[in-house]
């Protein structure tokens, strides 16, 4: 079988969807999952996965760390890479290889841009910036 476009879609979907519908969630942790979906690509292609990840712990807006994690997630389901998710996800970003470092940073960009589309469907009548 050829490859699936719906690989990286789907499990950006699910993730966002899932974070969408947590119970008891107020207007202003929706905007901040929204807002940081929205801005992952511009983060990443600025900073790269190291300080992204890095970022995530930093990060005092629980929405906004929220999605920093389905993220990770996502990029270590669909790259297979171990241990990006987790609390030693940097470690793993550190001690990779180069030439795996800078594929993983492209298959991460490209996620990125699910997370901007579907947060604009997912997220549909919580406006950002209000």
């Amino acid at each position: 079988m050829g490859f699936d476009p719906r690989t990286i879609g789907k499990p950006v979907y699910e993730a966002l969807q899932g974070l969408r519908t947590l119970p008891g969630q107020d207007d202003a942790r929706l905007k901040e999952q929204k807002n940081q979906a929205v801005e992952l690509y511009t983060y990443l292609s600025t900073w790269g996965l190291m300080r992204l990840k890095a970022e995530e712990t930093a990060l005092s807006q629980e929405g906004k760390k929220q999605v920093v994690k389905k993220y990770f997630e996502c990029l270590e389901a669909i790259s297979e890479q171990e241990n990006l998710a987790g609390k030693d996800g940097l470690e793993t970003l550190k001690n990779l290889d180069t030439d795996v470092y800078l594929g993983l940073t492209g298959l991460g960009l490209a996620i990125a841009q699910e997370f901007s589309f579907w947060a604009a469907a997912v997220y549909v009548g919580i406006e950002v910036g209000k």
